[in-house]
């Protein structure tokens, strides 16, 4: 019985209906978006809001056609690093699918128009131990150079936390640039 709302669950996650944002521009590409270094500020709340943690992260990203790689450095307000490396691809049909080292099995993405809607289970590590637990993301282009995310962090299909993200593409140099 449980098993079965577990798997209940997990469809629910993955039909978002993303028809709505079909239109948007500029259309959500993580090919273009994570090619080079984009720089993220974001926060994790607990499942009151209560902010519990702050950090940046430098991204390096590089595409060959549909395989990419992005290389995230963590640096959080504690002291604290990380290093996550994840492999992506796209899709024919345009979805994504990716792998890290902290992720169990495939993260799965799908897109409409200006929005990733990115689903993965995860193996957090925390202070008081590592947890199973499950992303549920939903990325926004804003324009060219910057996107928004918004992930929760689900145990059991409860949101236990949620984690907010600012993303700025760095432009690359111009040849009036000194």
């Amino acid at each position: 019985m449980i098993r079965l709302l577990l798997i209940a669950l997990l469809l629910v996650g993955c039909s978002q209906d993303l028809s709505p944002y079909r239109d948007w521009q500029p259309p959500m590409s993580l090919e273009t978006f994570f090619d080079g270094e984009v720089m993220a500020y974001g926060m994790v709340t607990d499942r009151s809001g209560e902010v519990m943690r702050r950090f940046r992260v430098r991204i390096d990203g590089r595409w060959d056609g549909a395989q990419g790689t992005l290389d995230e450095y963590f640096f959080y307000a504690d002291g604290d690093t990380q290093f996550r490396q994840w492999r992506i691809e796209r899709l024919e049909d345009g979805s994504y699918r990716g792998r890290a080292d902290d992720i169990i099995g495939v993260a799965q993405g799908r897109v409409g128009g200006a929005v990733l809607h990115w689903i993965y289970d995860m193996e957090l590590s925390t202070d008081s131990g590592n947890w199973q637990v499950s992303f549920d993301d939903t990325m926004v282009m804003i324009d060219a150079n910057h996107m928004l995310n918004r992930a929760k962090i689900k145990k059991f299909g409860i949101t236990v936390a949620e984690v907010f993200l600012s993303f700025e593409k760095k432009a690359p140099p111009s040849a009036t640039d000194f």
